[in-house]
């Protein structure tokens, strides 16, 4: 699973989600992207499996960029635990999507197949996307 190698803090505060994303919300690398429609927390685990999805649809075919790290840790406190105590343990990694936010891009192959793969990613989260082409921005 995706996570940073080091951190300056183990825990952190949940913070808000409110806002568009204007980094990363044009395509960079790639032909074809997906693109968040709404806010969320996009855990490791999701990520991987619409990684593993689109590269088995494009058969290996083709290049996939990810274009969002979990980088915020996620404490959960044990069942049945009293309150107090202080904070949980670190048990998984988030990455904070805003709307607007490229998620994954893809080069490499046609349009039809990279819309079927993106589909395929798309079904993986927990989301509303879309599918975006570089023609369209530019």
């Amino acid at each position: 699973m995706m996570m940073p190698k080091k951190v300056k803090y183990r825990k952190q505060q949940r913070g808000r989600m409110a806002g568009k994303a204007w980094r990363g919300s044009s395509i960079s690398f790639g032909d074809y992207g997906l693109k968040a429609m709404e806010c969320a927390w996009i855990t490791d685990r999701q990520i991987e499996a619409a990684r593993v999805a689109m590269t088995r649809s494009i058969k290996r075919g083709g290049k996939v960029w990810i274009r969002l790290f979990p980088d915020k840790p996620i404490t959960k406190k044990p069942a049945e635990t009293r309150m107090g105590k202080g904070k949980g343990a670190p048990e998984q990694w988030v990455a904070v999507v805003r709307p607007g936010k490229v998620l994954f891009e893809m080069e490499g192959v046609d349009r039809a197949t990279a819309q079927a793969a993106i589909k395929l990613a798309a079904d993986k989260l927990p989301i509303k996307t879309r599918f975006v082409a570089r023609e369209e921005v530019e």
